[in-house]
């Protein structure tokens, strides 16, 4: 699929209306895309926003909003096939789909009029706000340009099509959920060094159950060992919930890092349970690491608990 595919795709993909293929074929997009990414990000980011709102919603309105959607997608009727429009701009295009969403004022519906009004604030003042015919030679080093296509005609015009991605800076408290929101994005950055920042920062919260859970993900799962390690500090406070300690487990059986490793038996030490012992017993007898076996030797021994197995 190409990046044109993909966007349409991506409201899609985050609400879970996709088939598996589907799923599939925009996460391995998305993980070779850095603009595909920061619009999957844009979604997210949206989406939040939208959920933030609180308001009774209609039965039938989810299924109301499929059919809308799926209808504006596909360009609604069919046309006939002798005459050959022309085509649309994409301005015509969008405003073509909002009101085929919105056709009947008696299937007028609160969440679609507040996208709708946000949608149409934002590519109104993109589209109205003037433009030099051609680009700045010195382009702000924040703005992201990424050109879909391009259409000469012979009158000697071009049309050119192209996405514009501006990078925002905000500033709070580490306790403001909207901080907090970002930084959990940050965990997941491709960049290793903002998902270290972002996990090194979350570490202090490690009460909030999204935290717990993406401190456990970034363990278990991230490929730098920094950001392990800061995830594993954050995790001390919680080293007596059972959930934790099976993730510990795992990691200690499976990461690939001494240091790491060695974090995770001071972690498990400090609650001795009978599973935790036979784990240690029987990794002692592989560890291949000096360092990380004489942890596990001294916390055995710390446990009243013999180093071999019998």
């Amino acid at each position: 699929m190409n990046c044109d595919s993909i966007s349409t795709l991506i409201p899609l993909y985050y609400y879970g209306e996709l088939s598996p293929g589907q799923e599939d074929a925009v996460e391995e997009h998305i993980h070779a895309c850095r603009d595909c990414a920061r619009a999957m990000e844009a979604q997210r980011t949206l989406a939040a926003a939208l959920d933030r709102r609180q308001m009774e919603v209609p039965p039938l309105l989810l299924e109301d909003c499929r059919a809308d959607l799926t209808a504006a997608l596909s360009g609604g009727a069919r046309r006939a096939a002798a005459v050959a429009p022309p085509p649309k701009s994409p301005w015509a295009l969008f405003l073509a789909a909002v009101a085929h969403s919105l056709v009947g004022m008696e299937r007028l519906r609160q969440p679609i009029g507040a996208l709708a009004l946000l949608a149409i604030g934002f590519f109104g003042a993109r589209l109205t706000a003037p433009r030099p015919a051609t680009p700045s030679s010195a382009a702000p080093d924040d703005i992201f340009t990424t050109v879909r296509s391009v259409q000469p005609d012979s009158a000697g015009h071009v049309q050119i099509a192209y996405d514009e991605t501006r990078r925002n800076v905000v500033r709070g408290r580490v306790d403001d959920p909207n901080i907090q929101r970002l930084m959990l994005a940050g965990a997941h950055e491709d960049n290793p060094a903002v998902r270290v920042e972002s996990v090194g920062v979350l570490k202090d919260r490690a009460g909030s159950t999204e935290v717990r859970d993406a401190l456990l993900n970034a363990i278990s799962g991230d490929s730098n060992p920094g950001v392990r390690l800061k995830a594993l500090e954050g995790l001390k406070p919680l080293a007596g919930d059972a959930e934790v300690r099976k993730v510990l487990s795992r990691v200690l059986v499976s990461d690939d890092n001494p240091a790491v490793r060695m974090q995770v038996v001071d972690l498990l030490v400090a609650h001795r349970d009978d599973y935790m012992v036979g784990l240690m017993q029987g990794l002692v007898q592989r560890e291949n690491n000096d360092s990380v076996r004489l942890k596990l030797e001294k916390a055995l021994k710390d446990m009243n608990a013999s180093v071999g197995t019998f």
